[in-house]
């Protein structure tokens, strides 16, 4: 055949040619080609001199009977079929990116969440859609996990409920503080007064979560001073401990907690709310959506909540941990 290749074939060469030449090889029939793809007969007779117009040279055998690749012709359509293969690869590239077949979540967390609260969400995610991942870098700061969703760093925070009109957020629980206390300490009791707390040497945690133990402490009538600011809680769980004082941690916070440490009630009563945060104007992902439905499921006793950006949830009960699937971190 007489034709000149194309300076550009990209420009000349049409999805919908590479298509009807497909249909035509397996069909053998320009006319059994138009019925499957629902065009005349002579849309696909130009589809197919258009493509061998673009390349210059003759792919199909227009016999009486059937027609057939020419020798050229069977290469091209083999890479004809591996162009198709790949458009489809990209449009189901595309698809997990938008929907929950597949998807990523990123989680900003406190250690306390991302250790006692994810791990039995993500087994309960992976039962429902095991494509979706999830990644999760642990702050100690709220700050720090304001930061991770400001920079686009994170799709979700897990830690104190967020603050402001930027943040949309519900709140999965109460966490209450508590005391723990030296083991073989006798003289100590489970109900702490408030001359305990002036009596005994205090530990609690230099973090934003202790914050507001801290101001509480300073407000007491004489103030009561905090014996030692510990940056990490599990340190603080360990001074305890080995009997330098009693720890002041939220709940969560202090897990995993030393069979032999002793577990008392502080003379108040104070917690921090904690739940899931996320930007108000950002438009979330199918998968996030999946990620935050997980905990409408999860937590008994809670304010029914539709996972939406419009919408809080209320105080739920705390999420069973079991083991999860595999999650980067």
């Amino acid at each position: 055949m007489a034709g000149k290749p194309a300076k550009n074939l990209s420009d000349k060469v049409k999805l919908s040619q590479l298509k009807a030449l497909i249909s035509v090889v397996a069909t053998g029939s320009f006319s059994e080609t138009a019925l499957q793809l629902n065009v005349s007969q002579s849309t696909v007779s130009h589809s197919i001199a258009a493509l061998e117009e673009a390349l210059g040279v003759t792919i199909i055998h227009r016999g009486r009977q059937r027609a057939s690749l020419t020798p050229v012709g069977t290469s091209i359509f083999q890479q004809a079929q591996q162009v198709l293969t790949l458009m489809e690869q990209m449009g189901q590239t595309a698809t997990r990116a938008r929907g929950t077949d597949g998807g990523l979540v990123r989680i900003a967390a406190f250690r306390s969440l991302a250790s006692e609260i994810l791990p039995g969400a993500i087994a309960y995610l992976h039962e429902h859609h095991p494509t979706i991942q999830v990644v999760i870098t642990e702050f100690e700061s709220t700050q720090d996990v304001i930061d991770a969703l400001i920079e686009g760093k994170a799709d979700l925070s897990m830690a104190d409920l967020l603050q402001g009109n930027k943040f949309e957020t519900f709140q999965i629980m109460d966490d209450p503080f508590i005391a723990l206390l030296p083991p073989n300490r006798s003289d100590i009791r489970s109900q702490l007064t408030w001359d305990d707390l002036h009596k005994y040497p205090l530990i609690t945690s230099s973090s934003d979560c202790c914050r507001v133990i801290r101001a509480h402490l300073q407000a007491a009538e004489p103030p009561i001073a905090v014996d030692y600011l510990i940056a990490n809680d599990s340190t603080a769980v360990s001074m305890t401990r080995q009997g330098l004082g009693i720890s002041l941690l939220p709940k969560l916070a202090a897990q995993p907690i030393p069979s032999e440490v002793i577990t008392a009630q502080l003379p108040f009563e104070i917690a921090r709310p904690l739940g899931i945060s996320w930007l108000r104007d950002t438009l979330l992902t199918p998968a996030t959506y999946a990620f935050l439905d997980t905990f409408k499921h999860l937590y008994a006793g809670a304010e029914k909540s539709s996972c939406s950006a419009q919408q809080k949830g209320g105080q739920w009960a705390r999420l069973p941990v079991t083991s999860s699937s595999p999650v980067n971190v």
